[in-house]
């Protein structure tokens, strides 16, 4: 098979971990990886309108299965690739309690991605009302792009709290993780990945990548759990 230009659309969160999978995929395949990053929201409408995707790597499952309904997904390709946390980050000692996330925040903002579009930010609007405080908060909340943005928003200092996945924390050493939240108070956060439509075997070598021992090492590393077939 002759080298092909491949272009993945992966949620912004994993730009750690596919900065790594490019270096990897490149050499191994001899395709070269063009990567667009992003918010899932943002993505899907771009892959909607016509992006030229090949791949799909989505922080949630509602964008692929939008995605699908418009028929835009290559049959038979789509899986459930990866699992994560969400975290409360910020600077000092854990929270012992998330319910006490209004009294440490104080008159300070909340970052999170868009809580109407992005999953992270979807995640983390259910997690504070499943936990009763998201009235406490709303106001205060400041609504980024993406994930990362959020993310970048505390590491600056200029909101002292935010909400990530556990993924995210782990890119900035400066902040702390002081709070997970649980499982139960969110929906699964699963990360499906499928080729787009009328996609070539380029693409279909960037799947099987993404499965292999050595990205699945990349993925662990950056605290991303591997789902099983």
């Amino acid at each position: 098979m002759s080298a092909e230009t491949v272009t993945v659309f992966a949620a912004a969160s994993l730009k750690t971990a596919m900065d790594e999978i490019e270096t990897g995929f490149e050499a191994a395949t001899g395709h070269d990886l063009v990567m667009s990053l992003a918010g899932s929201s943002s993505l899907a409408r771009q892959i909607e309108h016509g992006a030229p995707a090949d791949v799909f790597l989505s922080a949630n499952e509602g964008w692929m299965d939008h995605l699908g309904a418009l028929g835009l997904l290559e049959p038979g390709t789509r899986r459930d690739l990866l699992g994560n946390q969400l975290v409360l980050i910020g600077q000092g000692e854990p929270l012992e309690r998330l319910t006490d996330l209004p009294d440490r925040l104080g008159e300070g903002r909340l970052a999170m991605a868009l809580v109407q579009a992005v999953p992270a930010g979807i995640y983390g609007m259910e997690a504070l009302q499943m936990l009763g405080i998201w009235e406490a908060v709303q106001s205060q909340v400041a609504q980024m792009d993406n994930v990362r943005a959020a993310l970048a928003l505390v590491a600056l200092g200029e909101a002292p709290l935010g909400i990530v996945y556990a993924t995210d924390a782990a890119a900035e050493p400066e902040l702390s993780v002081l709070a997970v939240f649980p499982a139960s108070s969110h929906a699964p956060i699963r990360y499906p990945v499928s080729q787009i439509a009328g996609s070539g075997p380029a693409a279909a070598a960037l799947l099987e990548y993404l499965q292999n021992d050595e990205a699945r090492a990349i993925f662990e590393a950056q605290g991303f759990t591997v789902l099983e077939d």
